[in-house]
């Protein structure tokens, strides 16, 4: 199939999935390569950091790191399931280049993601991870660790769990319309991503459930409780009666 020049299919699959084309009609946000740069600089008014401020106002974090882990792994989750809903639908991957995306860091989730231009690209496992892990994810990521001190096994699994629970929406929902073969390769495709060395490790993949090694830390968000993929079998530091009860 061929890459429709506004990736209309996406729609389909729900807001997580859409990647919209063209110019944003308000104005240009910045890119997500301006949101990867050095958020030292100017930084109050650095995508990134406007962006965690945006996530611990709306989730009451009490730290600024936990919103930017909530942060990461929102934006993770979006990267992920346009490249797999792509990959999946037409059999091609839009060049996902981070000068080529615009995103507004103040708006509301998920994450609102404009490509400016269409270029088709392969759909193999090797050229995902090259355009979702390397192009995104790890600058993203460096960025993080800069500014809020997040944990790289943290963001590793952040990484991972959000591509874990793509791949599984979008493995349910194309099953859910008889489309067996888009299906299964969704799911070989994440297993095969899941492998990848930088995200090797990160949890256990079994069928379409995965359950990662590290924590997000969305349990110390007033009433977060625990994800359903976390490490922990309860919240730090409450006794197994109150987690039970």
């Amino acid at each position: 199939m061929n890459l429709a020049p506004d990736l209309a299919a996406l729609n389909d699959l729900g807001g997580f999935f859409a990647l919209r084309t063209g110019t944003p009609p308000h104005g240009p946000p910045p890119t997500l390569a301006q949101a990867y740069a050095d958020p030292a600089t100017d930084s109050a008014t650095h995508p990134l950091v406007v962006r965690v401020r945006r996530v611990a106002d709306g989730i009451g974090a009490p730290e600024a790191r936990v919103a930017a882990s909530v942060a990461h792994q929102a934006l993770a989750a979006r990267l992920w399931s346009a490249a797999l809903g792509c990959a999946v639908l037409y059999g091609r991957l839009p060049d996902l280049d981070a000068r080529l995306i615009r995103w507004d860091p103040a708006g509301s989730a998920p994450d609102d993601l404009w490509l400016t231009e269409v270029r088709a690209r392969p759909a193999d496992p090797e050229t995902v991870a090259d355009v979702v892990l390397h192009g995104h994810l790890e600058p993203l990521a460096a960025a993080l660790r800069a500014r809020y001190r997040l944990a790289p096994g943290l963001l590793r699994g952040n990484a991972a769990s959000a591509l874990a629970a793509a791949a599984r929406l979008l493995e349910n929902q194309v099953r859910a319309g008889g489309r067996t073969e888009a299906a299964d390769l969704t799911r070989e495709l994440a297993a095969g991503l899941l492998a990848h060395p930088l995200l090797d490790g990160a949890g256990t993949l079994t069928g379409t459930g995965f359950r990662r090694r590290s924590c997000c830390l969305y349990y110390r968000v007033p009433g977060g409780g625990l994800c359903g993929d976390c490490c922990f079998t309860r919240v730090p530091g409450s006794s197994p009666r109150a987690a039970s009860g």
